[in-house]
């Protein structure tokens, strides 16, 4: 790969790029489903390609192939220059970049079972395991698991003189429960539900989730959600369970601190920011206990890694320090542009799309708050939710609505009654200004998401959030009921 990326970068370099890298992914796939004792599905795939990145008279061009040959590397470069030149003549601000040293490593993340060692009619066997577990509960009319693996190697050279290699392997896999009755259809997900859950490493993530001891509990809860009462409507206080909060930060405050989206240069999909550039250091977030980190050091994590696709370290960084914005997620360009060093959350979707800002290991940290039980033996009333069924959010990231699986009534200090269908409301620095409680470090877990989307055409990041069950006064339930 290093005379192959040379190539590529002198080619560049004589075309007349002032900057140039490139990125070099072999990827390796499999995708395992079943649903009511069938199995639904069985795919794998690969992709091996590389893609070039310039800046020529002050403006972006990106090239790619599959076709990792020296003829290609020349062509793929002078194209990637061609199309800069083209760009700067409608461009509406030079490229600048934050400086950075130049690094030659290699890092891999962490993997005890490589899971494309395991067989697939072993995978199946656990898939089977579970689905027999849950269709063991009467009302269960579908059952569903799957799994998905993925293996990733990458080589990343720049014109700078960095030249890195890194390697990492993610498993993911999860089940639901569907029960039916009186029009209605329930659904109760284990670990989480969009996917299950999702981590950087190997087969042994996938024994630790137990599966099949954890299907019959879902499975009941199911069948009791058709019997329970509607969440009622009102104001009142809530408290979130780890997996719900990490899609809230991630709508909440990953998005919106998106550098890209805060100077305006993204639109796109997921639309722009409420966050300005000069609210940085005296925006008030949320309360005084909210402090919330990118962090891509996190072993284990999605949002993990040694480098971004920039050369970039990885790092942990505040974005929210005591309720009070203190960082951006960026890349050299926009960090540049507020005159500040990249944090290091440049990104691609694979070798034929140029990198964006994506969110790392964006986590509510944890706070003093004791376990989750303490928590609610804490709280007089209230309402307890637990796992994301629906979500809605302005494109700048302020006004949200968000549904869960399951919730619970808060009553003395103990949950009650189990309702169906809850959601809730709010406006994001309102609601995180609520916060006044936040569980202890042992609660504290990592979410895993590996289909945030965003950019045209599309791209699909995998990031993560950690967090543990939190609570929010005065928060606005049962929305339109």
């Amino acid at each position: 790969m290093r005379s192959f990326t040379q190539e590529c970068l002198d080619a560049a370099t004589a075309a007349g790029a002032t900057y140039a890298d490139v990125r070099v992914t072999d990827s390796r796939t499999q995708a395992l489903s079943v649903r009511n004792g069938v199995v639904e599905g069985v795919s794998s795939g690969s992709s091996f390609g590389f893609g070039v990145r310039v800046v020529a008279d002050g403006a972006w061009g990106f090239s790619a192939s599959s076709e990792v040959t020296s003829e290609s590397a020349v062509r793929v470069a002078r194209q990637a220059v061609a199309i800069a030149r083209a760009s700067a003549t409608v461009g509406a601000r030079p490229i600048i970049l934050s400086p950075l040293e130049a690094h030659t490593d290699r890092w891999s993340g962490p993997c005890g079972t490589d899971p494309f060692t395991v067989s697939t009619d072993d995978k199946l066997a656990v898939l089977f395991d579970a689905d027999a577990a849950m269709r063991a509960q009467d009302g269960i009319a579908i059952a569903t698991g799957g799994m998905s693996f993925l293996h990733e190697r990458t080589t990343l050279a720049s014109s700078e003189g960095s030249f890195i290699e890194q390697e990492w392997t993610e498993s993911s896999a999860g089940i639901a429960a569907y029960a039916i009755g009186d029009g209605d259809v329930v659904t109760r997900s284990y670990p989480n539900s969009h996917g299950g859950g999702c981590f950087q490493g190997g087969w042994e993530t996938i024994v630790a989730l137990d599966l099949a001891g954890n299907a019959p509990r879902i499975a009941e809860q199911a069948v009791q959600l058709l019997a329970a009462p509607l969440c009622p409507g009102g104001t009142t206080t809530l408290i979130l369970d780890g997996s719900q909060l990490a899609l809230q930060v991630h709508e909440s405050v990953g998005h919106p601190t998106e550098l890209d989206r805060v100077l305006g240069d993204e639109a796109a999909f997921a639309g722009t920011s409420w966050v300005k550039p000069g609210d940085l250091g005296t925006l008030r977030y949320g309360s005084p206990i909210v402090n919330i980190t990118a962090d891509a050091t996190v072993p284990g994590s999605l949002g993990s890694f040694g480098y971004d696709d920039e050369g970039v370290p990885a790092r942990r960084e505040h974005l929210v320090r005591d309720g009070v914005l203190a960082g951006f997620l960026s890349s050299r360009e926009s960090a540049a542009a507020i005159g500040l060093g990249s944090s290091g959350a440049m990104r691609a979707d694979g070798w034929a799309r140029t990198p964006l800002v994506r969110m790392t290991t964006v986590s509510l940290e944890p706070g003093t708050a004791g376990t989750l039980d303490e928590l609610i033996a804490d709280t007089t009333s209230g309402v307890y939710m637990e796992t994301n069924d629906s979500w809605s959010i302005d494109d700048k990231r302020l006004n949200f609505q968000f549904g869960c699986e399951i919730g619970w009534e808060i009553k003395g200090g103990k949950r009650g009654r189990m309702l169906r269908n809850p959601d809730y409301t709010g406006i994001t620095p309102a609601f995180w200004g609520s916060c006044d409680a936040v569980c202890s470090p042992s609660e504290w877990r990592v979410w895993g998401l590996d289909n945030c989307g965003k950019g045209e055409p599309m791209q699909v990041a995998h990031v993560a959030h950690g967090a543990a069950p939190a609570r929010f006064r005065n928060v606005r339930i049962g929305v339109g009921r």
